[in-house]
């Protein structure tokens, strides 16, 4: 089957995206009002796009009103945020701060969660989570009807346990997001395969 986006509605597309484009990974960002105000809210559009420098993508859409969302509004205001990653024993929580709380109340604090702090900034980290990202803002611009959010990671928060001194991260198993509109999986089914060279690929191409 052929389907051309210029034919179906927005709605449509997003669900055949979302549901193609799988599993994203899940930015649980924490970030400050004007007003001191924490805001917690989970997105998956996002991802990794920069090691030097260490850049995230955010894009966060509009609130049921058409307005630009909580979050996108504090990132522009105050220039920075923190992605905290999602575990499962977090989900019950993260699905708490999916709702649209007004902006004078704390999902924070609705999801029973406690902060923890930042050291390069002022927004607040989840205490609960077991790795997050300190960013600052690098960009934001019109994307559509969403903000494309582009962060600079300029620190990095990871529980003990999950690292040993070679940096290496062991037993990290965060949840994934999969299609819309509330499917989510388990990263604790992997496999490791070595990248294969130019070299090997021609030694057994026969």
């Amino acid at each position: 089957m052929q389907i051309d986006p210029s034919l179906q509605t927005p709605a449509d597309n997003y669900k055949l995206l979302t549901n193609l484009v799988v599993p994203r990974p899940i930015a649980w960002v924490s970030s400050l009002s004007q007003d001191g105000v924490i805001n917690l809210a989970p997105f998956s559009f996002f991802n990794a796009v920069g090691a030097d420098p260490l850049y995230v993508i955010i894009s966060i859409g509009k609130n049921e009103a058409g307005e630009p969302k909580d979050t996108a509004r504090n990132i522009r205001d105050s220039g920075e945020f923190v992605v905290n990653l999602v575990t499962e024993d977090l989900f019950d929580a993260m699905n708490i701060s999916a709702a649209e709380f007004p902006a004078e109340q704390s999902e924070m604090a609705a999801a029973k969660l406690h902060t923890a702090p930042s050291l390069r900034i002022k927004a607040p980290r989840v205490a609960e989570a077991q790795a997050s990202l300190e960013c600052k803002l690098f960009s934001a611009q019109a994307l559509g009807g969403n903000t494309l959010i582009i962060g600079e990671v300029v620190m990095f928060h990871v529980a003990d346990q999950l690292i040993d001194p070679k940096l290496h991260i062991n037993n990290f198993a965060p949840i994934g997001r999969l299609g819309s509109p509330s499917l989510y999986c388990r990263t604790t089914a992997r496999f490791d395969v070595a990248r294969i060279t130019y070299a090997q690929w021609a030694q057994n191409r026969d």
